[in-house]
């Protein structure tokens, strides 16, 4: 029987083990952390019975993952509940942008860009279950809808604030593209910044913007229950420094971001890779809050309070300022804010009549600022009377993000800046997952497709490594 260890038990550490054990192979799983889960975590950050997702908290990708779909997660606890509104996007005129899963809805209330919100998202939207296969893996493979992907590419290789004032007219359209587009923590009039927008977006109206119910620690604990029942071993509280520290096997698989494979391999790598790995740039931070409080968030705008993910940004130019401004290493003046209300579509996350809210906002990589006040700032000016609700406050700044996930190099949460210089290392590698060193491989996010809770890193390491077992040439 071939044997494979995996450091990191992250989703793409868990995702490659349970791809590997279901093929036969025998595989063990070191963690750092006190139990599993890395970006897929949650606990009580604030006060008994509020529940926290520590990072990711809302999975369309997840959702959508080709993998995770074709394993019994169910059966092991995984449950996808779905808000009404994937997402909404309020406006000082105390109207919002409201992202639905009915794509028609959308359009509708849409109005004049309801053609043009169709014409840039239905026809992904309507193919989501046949393109995820291609979206979410490299991209140097024939692609299953390749007239589709091709049309996708046209508009993916566009800046979102181009894509913006030419297709829509609304500011609803403009800022709901915007945010979602904002994801990739990129300036917006960076060339490939659609790209994010129309995947989330098509994602909402193919599958949904779903949370795990009880939180995005039940996708982490499906894949290890899975994992256990097929013989598969995870070992927490380990620390792994050295590739020398690690047991004999026929593969390792690092759950981990360049820097981090640097330390582990130190003079084993040659020149060439240790170079390319230290030139590996890291994106912005997050700063992030996660709040207890007494009630449903006031918003002004109808549709956040159904929302499952409300962004906070104001206008497509307000967002691009302040996008723009952490790339030039400051903090705008109203940074842009992603919130999500889990607990509006899971009432488990909160003592009854209670809610949960989990925001955080983009900020330059190790930002050592306190960003709390103008993020809380953020939401009054969007539901007045909020401050009044919160019964308690987590903060956790770049700094603590790193400290308990070292992948979060300066608190940058997306395994590495998402430029279209990088983005073309992270995918376009016709092997992404091979290191220079003989059975070792990368499977995390700083692999293609990149973040997010899919899996699907760890997945296409656990194909490589296959096919290196099976022909060692």
């Amino acid at each position: 029987m071939s044997t494979a260890v995996v450091v990191g038990a992250g989703p793409n550490g868990l995702a490659a083990a349970v791809a590997l054990a279901r093929s036969g192979v025998e595989v063990t799983v070191f963690e750092a952390a006190d139990r599993a889960g890395g970006g897929a975590s949650t606990r009580e950050l604030t006060l008994p019975g509020f529940a926290h997702d520590v990072c990711s908290a809302v999975h369309p990708f997840g959702a959508s993952s080709p993998f995770l779909r074709g394993l019994p997660l169910e059966d092991h606890g995984l449950e996808w509940v779905h808000p009404e509104v994937c997402l909404a996007h309020p406006l000082d005129d105390g109207t919002a942008g409201v992202l639905y899963a009915d794509l028609d809805r959308t359009c509708d209330e849409l109005g004049p860009d309801g053609d043009a919100w169709r014409r840039t998202h239905g026809y992904l939207a309507a193919a989501w279950d046949g393109v995820t296969e291609s979206l979410l893996g490299p991209l140097l493979r024939w692609p299953r809808r390749p007239f589709t992907l091709g049309r996708f590419g046209l508009d993916a290789l566009r800046s979102t604030v181009g894509l913006c004032r030419t297709r829509f007219s609304t500011p609803h359209a403009r800022a709901l593209h915007a945010g979602s587009a904002a994801h990739a923590m990129t300036p917006l009039t960076s060339p490939t910044t659609a790209a994010m927008g129309i995947m989330l977006n098509a994602a909402a109206h193919g599958i949904g913007w779903p949370v795990a119910r009880g939180g995005s620690q039940a996708i982490a604990d499906a894949l290890l229950s899975y994992l256990e029942s097929m013989g598969g071993t995870v070992v927490t509280g380990v620390t792994v420094r050295r590739l020398e520290e690690l047991p004999s096997a026929d593969a390792v698989l690092l759950d981990l971001v360049p820097s981090q494979v640097l330390a582990l391999a130190g003079d084993r790598l040659p020149s060439r890779a240790r170079a390319r790995y230290a030139s590996w740039k890291h994106g912005p931070g997050a700063f992030k809050l996660d709040l207890a409080l007494d009630g449903p968030v006031p918003w002004t705008a109808p549709g956040c309070a159904r929302a499952g993910t409300v962004h906070l940004g104001g206008d497509l130019e307000e967002i691009a300022r302040s996008e723009q401004a952490i790339a030039d290493g400051r903090l705008a003046q109203r940074p842009f804010v992603l919130v999500g209300q889990q607990s509006v579509a899971d009432p488990t996350r909160a003592p009854e009549g209670k809610h949960t809210l989990w925001a955080y906002a983009h900020v330059p990589n190790g930002h050592r600022g306190d960003v709390t006040e103008a993020m809380l700032d953020q939401v009054e000016r969007f539901a007045p009377g909020f401050r009044d609700r919160i019964l308690a406050t987590s903060v956790r700044t770049p700094a603590d993000l790193e400290a308990g996930n070292p992948n979060y190099v300066g608190g940058d949460i997306a395994g590495g800046a998402q430029g279209p210089v990088q983005l073309l290392r992270r995918m376009a590698s016709p092997f992404p997952y091979r290191t220079p060193l003989r059975g070792v491989y990368l499977c995390g996010a700083s692999t293609a497709p990149g973040a997010g809770v899919h899996g699907m890193c760890g997945y296409h390491a656990a194909r490589c490594v296959l096919r290196d077992l099976r022909d060692p040439r």
